[in-house]
């Protein structure tokens, strides 16, 4: 299938205007939807041309804010919120029965959602947060919210979710699976690690979903790019990246490092979730709108391990995720 060839600038906006037909009609939800973030845009464009989009957060008055201002771009948007708290798997079964209740089949579930990097923290569920936030919560949605997507399936559509990955992944060693299951020692924590290791389970799981869904659900991950983002913008966050040379003494991005806009991050996800070319290739990973798998670190592309991590992940948050 033709279409322009995708590449570092090309935005979001420029995706959903090629794949404006397969965006018509869907009904997507996306997590982590904050203003001034990649999930924001993502669900800002999309709204042009779908018909429902859901949004999500934790926090209602954010959450508002948000629906507001895609309102006021998009005055035909269909927006509907929904409460989610990924740091908690009872607050995941509660948003997961809620849109399990709406009369709408679900076409897209965009997972990009991610806790900030940052200093050790459990979640109510005695779980690590960054791995909690970015994996269990994310597993565990899409395993309630699975008969949902599947009765969007027809003859020419499958439906799709996507994990908003990172090439951070391929930093550390991958999931370390003699801790993932019980809190770390706040003392030997490494933050950066625990982020490159919830980046890593995103593949795994999209690569195991894809196959264990057996073509009737299509997993993809990808790379947005480096983005000075709301999540990159908190103190604590900020701290870590003047640490590692990544932004200057203002905090503000410095010019070593190639960085991308926004529209330019949220371009990836777009090309994901609609992409018509990437049916084919189930579980692949993407960077600049498109088909990067060569670059997956090899322990986040082992199919050894994309079906370890889920049977613990499944043991975790005591629930079978079977088709």
């Amino acid at each position: 299938m033709s279409a322009p060839a995708f590449s570092f600038t090309t935005t979001a906006d420029d995706v959903a205007t090629v794949w404006a037909d397969e965006i018509q009609g869907k009904n997507v939800l996306i997590t982590g939807t904050s203003l001034n973030g990649l999930g924001f845009e993502a669900a800002r464009v999309i709204s042009k041309h779908a018909n429902l989009v859901i949004i999500t957060g934790y926090n209602v008055e954010r959450l508002k804010l948000s629906e507001e201002t895609i309102r006021k771009d998009v005055p035909g948007a269909n927006i509907r919120r929904l409460i989610l708290d990924l740091a908690s798997l009872d607050g995941v079964r509660k948003a997961a029965t809620e849109v399990n209740a709406y009369s709408e089949p679900l076409h897209v579930l965009i997972h990009n959602a991610a806790a900030a990097v940052g200093p050790f923290k459990l979640t109510v569920d005695n779980l690590e947060s960054q791995m909690a936030t970015a994996h269990f919560g994310p597993f565990l949605f899409t395993k309630l919210l699975a008969p949902k997507l599947l009765a969007s399936a027809t003859a020419a559509y499958t439906p799709r979710v996507v994990f908003v990955s990172s090439k951070v992944h391929a930093m550390g060693a991958g999931v370390n699976f003699d801790t993932i299951a019980a809190p770390p020692d706040a003392e030997k924590y490494d933050d950066s690690d625990a982020y490159a290791q919830s980046k890593s389970a995103n593949i795994l799981t999209a690569i195991e979903l894809s196959r264990r869904s057996k073509g009737r659900i299509n997993a993809y991950s990808l790379h947005p790019g480096l983005i000075f983002t709301n999540i990159n913008q908190t103190a604590e966050a900020v701290a870590k990246l003047q640490a590692m040379g990544i932004v200057g003494p203002d905090g503000l991005p410095n010019d070593k490092f190639h960085w991308k806009t926004i529209p330019q991050g949220a371009a990836t996800i777009v090309a994901a979730a609609f992409d018509p070319r990437l049916s084919g290739q189930p579980g692949a990973y993407l960077e600049d709108s498109t088909v990067a798998t060569q670059a997956v670190a090899p322990h986040s592309s082992d199919p050894a391990n994309s079906e370890r991590l889920w049977a613990v992940t499944e043991k975790i948050i005591g629930e079978e995720f079977a088709f």
